[in-house]
């Protein structure tokens, strides 16, 4: 599949994700993307976010795929059984946060728990080993759980902006590469 054959949905995370966010640079250069928007980044709503994923995907013209971050990935699962079969053709998720970890902030804590069934589409989690919100070996066993293939980032942080992952090149060719298994 190419780009331009799908509907591509930047799904962000907690506080949205900012300009200088590796989302926010594919979805200007992407010209099927666009954002899932949320009524509040800031005080997330479990249903309001899972919705918003779901209505997102019913509006779309063409096979979606959906390209999480951190708490839009617990969105997009959370949602995954209500969406529309076939209508998601895949699912490039990255950097999940184990919101079931006691440490976790109680705004993020209500999204728990997450969800354990295998995903109805294609799918990679995209993991670093440095993670600071979730242990490698935990995103492993969700992916597993999920049916999708894990991707090592290897030390990267959160994968974000203040992880040096701004424009992400090498997760833009990840991402190519997993168009085209599509």
């Amino acid at each position: 599949m190419k780009s331009a054959d799908c509907d591509i949905l930047v799904v962000p995370g907690y506080t949205n994700s900012g300009p200088d966010h590796w989302q926010s640079r594919w979805q200007e250069r992407l010209s099927t993307a666009r954002r899932v928007d949320q009524a509040s980044w800031d005080h997330p709503e479990p249903d309001a976010w899972r919705d918003a994923v779901i209505a997102a995907v019913q509006a779309a013209s063409r096979p979606v795929v959906l390209v999480a971050h951190s708490l839009g990935v617990i969105a997009c699962v959370q949602a995954a059984s209500y969406l529309p079969q076939g209508a998601v053709a895949g699912a490039f998720l990255v950097a999940l946060p184990d919101i079931e970890r006691p440490d976790t902030p109680a705004v993020l804590r209500r999204f728990a728990p997450i969800p354990r069934e295998p995903l109805p589409f294609t799918s990679v989690l995209v993991a670093s080993r440095t993670d600071p919100y979730t242990a490698y070996d935990r995103a492993g066993a969700f992916a597993a759980d999920w049916g999708a293939e894990l991707v090592d980032a290897g030390e990267s942080g959160h994968l974000n902006g203040e992880s040096g992952h701004g424009p992400w090149p090498e997760g833009l060719m990840r991402f190519a590469g997993f168009l085209r298994t599509l």
